[in-house]
């Protein structure tokens, strides 16, 4: 079999055999496929794309390009959640513990942000000694122990999407939706996880800019994760403003905190109470999506659910008296409002303006070698529908200095279109999609 025919092949608009897909995975894998060619074959799979066949195939050969994870070793049904990233996406720090309260094991990987603001670990390490650092045997016993460990994933788990994704940056092919689904799903059924909920983002500060797109990639996801024989479902949420209220590392960790506290009800508890519902009717432990919720919500009535991410934050060498008194996470020096030049009806916002305002700042990584000041970031005080007044604050800049909040509040301005008009509200769940 040569690398050479399976490109022309593709190019041709063939359809590429499960063994023909096996062939080249592996090979450029081992390095006996060079760049160059695996670029001709992005570009061929950019322009035909790929089936669903196709999909599932490469899927599958980048699952098994590196270690599969054994779950055995923990006690029950196991959860996995991915999201497609957004602009303050702080989920899995109220999720994890809501569902472990109530006896869902969570069992799951994370990275490090690349963008306008550090991914969950980046995030987790606003706790003083927080470390996502763990061995197999311990990120066994914190499962079973606390019901939900949050790790970072090793370079053994997934190598072809490694090799893949950074020849996809550098070649204008990350845009393929197959690509998207293999990249996501290998890592995810990698991870040994029972069931997968995914959280598809869709709008201005979102991957899948349309709804359309993300019913498409939502639907592939789901199944393909079928397919593999895991019970996969994927939750569509807006993006067309920043989830919740804070953006920035710190910032995001209080704000869930407050969240698990119960002292706020808005789209990020939704988001999380929706997710959430899809883990318990999947794993059994609630009948519908009903009680689900009400299981759910009793975890933050009832302060269960904060006493789970306290044992957490515990267990992987955090200091557990930040969930509990916040002023002990990173805090910026400088606060400053980002005053309102105008007064009307906030009628839309650009979410991924806003999540470069915090990458300015120095809350997120425009390269892998960036370093995140945790501390920064931005808390918003007004949202699309919101009504605001001429000298009023948009949102508080958390700065390392005085010039850096400026810029950032001339930024974040722009951000906002404000207008007369108070616009229609849409919905922030858009749809649920699940095994066919």
């Amino acid at each position: 079999m040569l690398m050479s025919e399976l490109i022309a092949k593709k190019r041709d608009g063939g359809t590429l055999s499960d063994g023909e897909i096996a062939f080249m995975i592996d090979g450029y894998t081992k390095g006996e496929i060079p760049d160059y060619q695996m670029s001709a074959m992005l570009m061929a799979m950019y322009f035909r794309g790929l089936d669903h066949d196709e999909t599932v195939a490469l899927t599958m050969s980048m699952m098994n390009s590196g270690d599969l994870v054994d779950l055995s070793g923990i006690n029950g049904v196991k959860a996995d959640k991915h999201s497609t990233g957004g602009v303050g996406d702080k989920t899995s720090l109220v999720l994890c513990p809501m569902v472990a309260a109530q006896g869902v094991k969570m069992a799951k990987m994370s990275g490090r942000g690349l963008g306008h603001t550090g991914g969950t670990i980046d995030k987790l390490e606003s706790f003083p000694g927080f470390s996502c650092a763990l061995s197999k045997e311990r990120f066994f016993e914190n499962v079973n122990r606390v019901g939900f460990a949050i790790a970072s994933q090793t370079a053994d788990i997934d190598p072809a999407d490694k090799k893949l994704y950074a020849l996809r940056d550098v070649t204008g092919t990350v845009a393929v939706r197959g690509l998207i689904v293999s990249s996501i799903m290998s890592k995810k059924l990698a991870a040994g996880a029972d069931i997968i909920v995914l959280d598809v983002k869709t709008g201005s500060g979102g991957f899948m800019k349309t709804l359309d797109d993300a019913r498409a990639l939502a639907r592939e996801m789901v199944d393909v994760g079928t397919a593999a024989g895991r019970r996969t479902a994927a939750v569509i949420s807006d993006m067309d403003e920043p989830l919740g209220h804070a953006v920035g590392n710190a910032l995001e960790v209080r704000e869930a905190i407050d969240t698990l506290r119960g002292e706020h009800a808005g789209n990020l508890l939704e988001l999380c109470l929706t997710i959430g519902s899809e883990i318990l009717v999947a794993g059994g432990a609630a009948k519908d999506a009903d009680e689900a919720r009400a299981r759910l919500q009793r975890s933050i009535d009832d302060g269960s659910a904060l006493e789970k991410l306290a044992e957490f934050v515990e267990a992987q060498g955090g200091d557990k008296r930040a969930v509990y008194d916040t002023s002990l996470l990173p805090e910026a020096p400088v606060q400053y409002e980002a005053i309102s030049e105008c007064e009307g009806y906030v009628q839309r916002m650009d979410a991924e303006g806003v999540g470069l305002v915090s990458l300015h700042l120095g809350g997120g990584r425009a390269t892998k070698e960036s370093v995140i000041d945790l501390s920064v970031g931005l808390v918003l005080k007004k949202k699309t529908g919101d009504f605001v007044k001429t000298g009023e604050s948009l949102a508080t800049i958390h700065a390392a200095d005085m010039e850096s909040a400026r810029q950032a509040a001339d930024l974040l301005r722009k951000c906002y279109v404000i207008g007369a008009d108070k616009p229609e509200s849409n919905p922030f769940i858009k749809e649920i999609i699940r095994a066919e």
